[in-house]
């Protein structure tokens, strides 16, 4: 075995994988930025080959990272693949290289290391947003930016050339505040207790849309839920696993595993579609130590991952083996458009159970967004790093929900929620919800009007 490919892929796993790609193309239509730009490069088949080059002993250049920097991660080829390959583990694992290269940590390899200024604004990014205390302190001279029209400047003027990644910031930052106060550390159940769960209030979704977290508790206790908050929880570690910096992940996700574990629930509920699948992946995250062998926390780490729930994934299984919905539906008119999150329909495969939850309220129209599997073009970071290509793709979603006439857009990540809105706001069109799935669900439990849900205006 080659000296670099022996470092970089102990045990062959990476080749045996790359290998199974046959070439036959079906990812490529479903790839967002080969819809974009139609290089070959920059489709999944492409970057298979770029990461077969490297295994075999080539450099991790500068053309090699900027490639694999451009893939959102959507998993939208691992859908589209009759091979089954596993494009996620590929794309993940490659996506370290350069984070370490020129750094010290994991295998030495050829390559050089990221641009003073690509680590700086990775840097930036990655010690604010996993951390809510930093983020809601940045998220106010964002807000005073936008309420001194900085930020529509920021798109056309000199800021969007030399520091895209702040004006995209000032772009994707919600107007308004979430206002709510902080969740109690146990929510008691309605009625009869069905399930004790836990749930995770997230990073961006704590400091954004704490009134996404608060429908969701609600919703949960409605259906007869106990709802534990473990105050000592923290970042997940999505996004960090997600853009390649393993060891700051596996930090995050060993103190969430241990607050969780604290809390004795039956399964943990999550409502960002990002977390929720990183979170299915730590049994597999830590089964693959550096030398290829199962890590120390490994069976913890499985356990752990194997009571990982989606919202509307936990509420179908609850309802199936506990006797169906307990809570009453009030009449909901609107006419709405699911936005599938790629990190829930690609990634966790979980697409009927929020269409069934939005097709249980009464009054509520639900239909389908053309190319409603594209990526909008948030994907974690991505919109924050690559701005130019998200904000393409979040036109083309906007477009695509302008064409339904839909009033109510609901989506299950708040990545999502945050670009869609932006995208709305920004084409001149007339005003949009953009909810989570939970708040919807809650407002119908409540009897609330839809204007109820306008904290998520896009206008």
């Amino acid at each position: 075995m080659d000296e670099q490919a022996g470092a970089l892929d102990p045990g062959g796993h990476l080749a045996a994988t790359a290998g199974d790609c046959v070439h036959c193309g079906f990812c490529l239509p479903a790839c967002p930025t080969y819809q974009l730009w139609g290089e070959e490069m920059d489709s999944p088949r492409g970057r298979i080959h770029l990461i077969s080059q490297v295994l075999d002993g080539a450099p991790v250049s500068e053309k090699v990272t900027v490639h694999l920097d451009r893939c959102l991660g959507c998993m939208a080829c691992v859908t589209a693949c009759p091979s089954g390959v596993r494009y996620d583990e590929l794309i993940e694992a490659a996506r370290t290289w350069p984070e370490q290269a020129g750094s010290g940590a994991g295998p030495a390899q050829a390559g050089a290391p990221r641009s003073a200024r690509d680590k700086a604004v990775r840097a930036a990014i990655f010690a604010t947003f996993p951390y809510p205390k930093r983020l809601r302190a940045l998220s106010g001279p964002l807000r005073a930016a936008q309420r001194a029209g900085f930020d529509r400047l920021a798109q056309r003027g000199p800021l969007a050339r030399y520091a895209p990644e702040l004006a995209g910031s000032m772009r994707l930052a919600p107007r308004s505040p979430g206002r709510q106060g902080k969740l109690p550390a146990r929510i008691p159940a309605r009625g009869e207790r069905r399930a004790v769960v836990g749930m995770l209030t997230g990073c961006v979704q704590q400091v954004f849309f704490p009134h996404v977290n608060a429908a969701t508790a609600r919703v949960l206790a409605a259906e007869g839920c106990d709802v534990i908050v473990p105050p000592g929880q923290g970042c997940c570690g999505a996004l960090s696993l997600h853009a390649g910096r393993a060891d700051e992940a596996a930090r995050f996700a060993e103190r969430t595993i241990a607050e969780f574990e604290r809390a004795g629930v039956d399964a943990i509920v999550i409502n960002s579609a990002g977390c929720g699948s990183a979170m299915k992946e730590y049994g597999a995250f830590f089964g693959h130590a550096a030398d290829g062998q199962p890590g120390p926390l490994a069976s913890r780490a499985a356990a752990f991952s194997s009571r990982v729930r989606d919202f509307s994934e936990f509420l179908a299984e609850l309802y199936r083996d506990q006797g169906g919905p307990r809570a009453v539906r009030h009449e909901l008119k609107a006419i709405t458009a699911y936005h599938d999150a790629c990190h829930l329909a690609h990634a966790q495969r979980i697409r009927q159970q929020p269409r069934d939850l939005l097709g249980s309220i009464p009054g509520l129209d639900l239909i389908e967004i053309g190319g409603g599997g594209t990526c909008c073009g948030s994907a974690g970071i991505y919109n924050l790093v690559q701005p130019e290509a998200a904000a393409e793709l979040g036109e083309r979603k906007a477009a695509a929900v302008r064409a339904t006439g839909a009033r109510l857009v609901v989506s299950a990540n708040p990545g999502c929620s945050l670009q869609i809105a932006a995208a709305l706001a920004a084409d001149g069109g007339d005003p949009v919800l953009v909810a989570h799935i939970a708040e919807v669900l809650d407002a119908s439990f409540r009897g609330l009007r839809l204007s109820a849900l306008s904290v998520g205006t896009a206008q």
